[in-house]
């Protein structure tokens, strides 16, 4: 059995990366994410840099573009990586925008040195088609090949197969499954099950959850939002910039779409991130790897990430302008605002200005870590109590919304299926991304699932 070296990503749900190790001379990395939250130590710098020797990494592969899986792909190759980073299509053109934000924020903000290291980024991207194989190694006898197949969690995301011949002809399939969507999920195809595999490296952010349906995570959406227009406030919904803003986006299309009437004919739908709309025109140029629903709708003459009442934020001086008008003024508005944990970014601006009064909405669409300032608003909102940002204490008076069923995660039914549906179940479950209770609750499902049908399992509970 090839050994896996975790660098991240095995306790936690950031820092994603994670080494097959092939033989003494040959290794592959899957993802090189940054930590975030309770993950992240104290020395956040030092926690970056590539503590690992990475003189045998012939590739890097990219399950998708999240920061948490690709963003410590600046030490990485600051450590002297210059092999292929392989990745999806889609995900080939998203990656550069990432990977430059990351840069400023946490790097450098010199435009010379970004486009330098932007031009390296962009001679080492090989994209490959999902579900073609791509020979990554082939020397004598020893052979092995990757391939990426729709993950469903954002656009390009993909779970990997990696299939190993070594120099004695011993064959073995591992699969990395990167981050799973949830099936129904706006805008992507749900992922299919592979054939089979020896060994699994399995998510498990939602291993003790269960997600609601599609139709009644809208109508709480629908509700929440209603409800915040009726108190006279603005809806503030913490959303990464690349998969659920686009997400949201397309069902808030749907539900405009069919209301046609009332407050939600005129609502300003408001994305208050350049890098949210940036990634938002990438989605649009992406259209063919939209699923079936999607494209339906664009057939129909209907834009669902460009619609009448949408509007964008650009400048800082035009969000600044945004926050104080909306919180002066009470005007009904949702603002869709990065980060999509409240740790950092233009979202924090609008909950210090907003979080203190009643007549606005806190709306949560998606995990939030351990740690960071979208976990305490979400466990001490509904108390009445209080957070602190940026040194200053304030009474949590907003209602507080958490809809998980827009989670971009499988949740554990979906996790169990992805197995369970295999032809050939592995042998040996390596669970990573997800706190110590999701990853319990799953292995014992995973056990029991597995004697139910008299087969014999070794589930690796993160190390």
């Amino acid at each position: 059995m090839l050994d896996i070296i975790h660098h991240g990503g095995a306790t936690g749900v950031t820092g994603s990366c994670h080494q097959l190790i092939l033989n003494k001379n040959e290794s592959l990395l899957v993802d090189c994410g940054l930590f975030q939250g309770e993950d992240a130590t104290e020395d956040a710098f030092e926690q970056l840099q590539i503590g690992f020797d990475i003189s045998t990494v012939k590739a890097l592969i990219i399950t998708h573009v999240h920061i948490d899986h690709v963003g410590r792909l600046p030490y990485l190759l600051a450590a002297g990586f210059k092999g292929p980073i392989i990745c999806s299509i889609p995900s080939a053109k998203l990656l550069p925008l990432v990977i430059e934000d990351a840069l400023k924020i946490g790097f450098t903000r010199n435009a010379q040195l970004i486009e330098r290291f932007q031009a390296q980024l962009e001679s080492q991207i090989v994209s490959v088609p999902y579900g073609k194989w791509h020979t990554v190694i082939e020397e004598g006898a020893t052979k092995t090949r990757i391939k990426l197949k729709r993950a469903g969690h954002i656009l390009g995301s993909t779970y990997i197969e990696i299939a190993h011949q070594n120099e004695c002809g011993e064959k073995e399939r591992v699969i990395f499954s990167g981050d799973l969507g949830a099936p129904y999920a706006p805008l992507l195809p749900a992922p299919q099950s592979p054939y089979g595999c020896d060994q699994l490296v399995l998510e498990s952010t939602y291993g003790d959850r269960f997600h609601p349906s599609r139709r009644h995570r809208r109508v709480v959406l629908k509700k929440a939002i209603e409800q915040a227009l009726a108190n006279g406030g603005t809806v503030m919904v913490p959303a990464f910039s690349i998969g659920r803003t686009q997400e949201l986006l397309y069902e808030l299309e749907g539900i405009i779409y069919e209301a046609r009437k009332g407050l939600w004919r005129d609502l300003e739908i408001i994305v208050d991130s350049p890098l949210a709309a940036r990634f938002t025109q990438v989605y649009r140029q992406l259209k063919p790897f939209w699923d079936k629903e999607a494209q339906r709708r664009l057939r129909s003459g209907r834009h669902p990430l460009n619609f009448v009442n949408l509007y964008t934020v650009d400048s800082h001086t035009e969000h600044e302008q945004t926050v104080e008008y909306l919180a002066k003024t009470g005007r009904p508005a949702v603002v869709i605002a990065a980060s999509g944990m409240c740790a950092g970014g233009r979202i924090v601006n609008y909950l210090k200005a907003m979080l203190g009064d009643e007549r606005h909405q806190v709306l949560f669409v998606g995990y939030q870590g351990a740690g960071t300032l979208g976990r305490d608003i979400q466990q001490y909102g509904p108390q009445g109590g209080w957070v602190e940002i940026d040194g200053q204490r304030i009474d949590i008076k907003a209602g507080v919304t958490s809809i998980s069923g827009y989670s971009a995660h499988a949740d554990q039914k979906d996790l169990l299926n992805f197995v369970k549906r295999m032809r050939h179940w592995p042998h040996v479950i390596r669970l990573v991304h997800g706190e110590r209770n999701a990853r319990t609750a799953l292995k014992h499902k995973l056990e029991v699932m597995y004697a139910h049908k008299g087969k014999e399992v070794r589930v690796i509970n993160g190390e």
